[in-house]
């Protein structure tokens, strides 16, 4: 991950700025999924209780070209600014930027029917909801091309690191194991 390319969204009076970064997440995963040989992670530098206004995209150069020339941010270049595909800074420290996903009390409830622990009353008697873990991360809200429902993508940046972990992406551009370049 030597290279590293910010897009920041735009204030816009129409669409807040988490609408836009989702927007602009929904637009990045389905370029991602077109282009199925890139290896591209995500991070957002300007994360506090939400996203921030940019998403930097972190890669090998020719990943990075081969992402623009697809012409990923039709519809919203109005929206957005972007810098040219860069040298990472030397001496920066590395993070983790993955999905957190929470265990919802639907999914204990079906997992104890499934597994003969409890049966269908006893998990819906045992495994209130408020079991149920609220997330208090940043997050991007999507709607699923193939279901129509729509659902929110947390996003966890790790620890600080000093080295770099290779590994692969997924196509969000996050990764439960790699690291991005922090600056």
């Amino acid at each position: 991950m030597k290279f590293y390319c910010d897009i920041k969204v735009l204030p816009d009076p129409e669409a807040s700025e988490p609408v836009l970064v989702s927007n602009l997440m929904a637009k990045l995963h389905r370029a991602l999924v077109e282009l199925k040989e890139v290896n591209i992670g995500i991070s957002f530098p300007n994360v506090d209780k939400t996203l921030g206004d940019t998403l930097r995209l972190h890669g090998n150069e020719s990943d990075l070209k081969q992402l623009f020339e697809i012409n990923w941010l039709k519809g919203l270049r109005d929206y957005c600014s972007q810098t040219s595909i860069s040298l990472v800074p030397e001496g920066c420290q590395y993070r983790c930027v993955k999905r957190k996903q929470a265990k919802s009390a639907n999914n204990k409830r079906k997992r104890s029917i499934a597994k003969g622990w409890l049966s269908e009353e006893e998990a819906t008697l045992k495994i209130g909801n408020e079991q149920q873990k609220m997330l208090r991360l940043p997050f991007v809200q999507l709607k699923s091309t193939s279901t129509g429902q729509v659902m929110k993508l947390f996003i966890e940046h790790g620890g600080l690191q000093d080295k770099a972990v290779e590994g692969q992406f997924n196509r969000y551009g996050l990764s439960s194991s790699a690291t991005v370049p922090w600056f």
